[in-house]
C-alpha cells in the first residue's frame, strides 16, 4: 500500500512538473504578440556562433550549454520584468525557463518549437552585418594617441553589458573628466579580444600613456570607474 501511495505521489508531481512546463511554452504567434508589446527581455540561450547567424531583435544571448556564463549574465536580467526565451528547436530554452522560474522570476515564457518554427512560419531574423573586425594596429593606436584611455569590450546582446549603458554615458558626459573612449565589440572584434585575453564579457581596461594600468572583468558601479581615471 505504501509503494502504491509513493508512486501515486510520483506521478503527481511528474503531473505537475509536466503541466508547468507546457504553461511556460507559447506558439510563436503568442510569442511575436508578447515580443512586439515591449515590455518583455528576450533571451536567445544559443551560442555566441548561433546568434550571429540569425537572431530575434533586441534579443540577449547566453549560452544555456555554458553553465557559468549563462549563470553569469542571466543574474543581471531585470527580476522585475517578465522574459521570453527560444533557442534552436525550444529544448534548450525550455530548460532555461525552468531554470529561470527556479530563480524566481515570476513569468518566463519559452517559444516551442524555438526559432526553427519562427522561420518555418515566414518570420524574419536579424543577423549581423558583415563589418570588418577592427585591427591590432588600429586598437593600438586607439590606445596610445591620448593619455587616458578608457576601453570597453561588450556587446550589445551581453546581459551585464546592457547593465553598464548608462554607467558609461554618465562618465562620457562628466565634463570633470578627461580621457578618450574605445569601444570593441566582443562579438566581432576577435582579433582584439583573443589578443588582449578577454574570455567574458564586459570587461574595462584603462590605459595611461600607452600603458595598461587597470583592468576589471563584470559590472563596475560610477564611482570606482570614475576613481580609477582620476587615480
Amino acid at each position: 500500500m505504501k509503494k502504491l501511495l509513493v508512486c501515486f505521489l510520483l506521478f503527481l508531481g511528474l503531473a505537475a512538473c509536466n503541466s508547468q512546463a507546457q504553461k511556460a511554452s507559447v506558439s510563436v504567434a503568442e510569442f511575436e504578440t508578447k515580443m512586439q508589446s515591449g515590455t518583455y527581455q528576450i533571451l536567445d540561450v544559443r551560442t555566441a556562433a548561433e546568434y550571429q547567424s540569425g537572431h530575434l531583435k533586441n534579443s540577449l544571448q547566453a549560452d544555456w550549454n555554458n553553465p557559468e556564463q549563462f549563470k553569469d549574465r542571466t543574474q543581471y536580467l531585470d527580476k522585475s520584468k517578465p522574459i521570453l526565451v527560444y533557442c534552436a528547436s525550444g529544448v534548450r530554452s525550455a530548460s532555461a525557463a525552468q531554470y529561470l522560474l527556479g530563480l524566481g522570476y515570476k513569468e518566463v515564457l519559452n517559444m516551442q518549437g524555438g526559432l526553427t518554427a519562427w522561420k518555418m512560419s515566414g518570420k524574419a531574423v536579424d543577423a549581423n552585418a558583415n563589418i570588418p573586425q577592427m585591427s591590432l594596429d588600429t586598437y593600438a593606436t586607439a590606445t596610445t594617441k591620448d593619455p587616458l584611455v578608457l576601453v570597453d569590450f561588450g556587446a550589445e546582446w551581453c546581459p551585464p553589458c546592457k547593465k553598464m549603458e548608462p554607467v558609461l554615458n554618465a562618465l562620457l558626459a562628466d565634463n570633470s573628466l578627461k580621457f578618450s573612449f574605445v569601444k570593441v565589440d566582443g562579438g566581432n572584434d576577435l582579433e582584439v579580444m583573443k589578443s588582449q585575453q578577454v574570455e567574458a564579457l564586459p570587461v574595462f581596461v584603462i590605459y595611461k600613456n600607452g600603458k595598461e594600468v587597470w583592468r576589471k572583468q563584470g559590472v563596475v558601479d560610477q564611482a570606482e570607474l570614475k576613481k580609477q581615471l582620476t587615480n
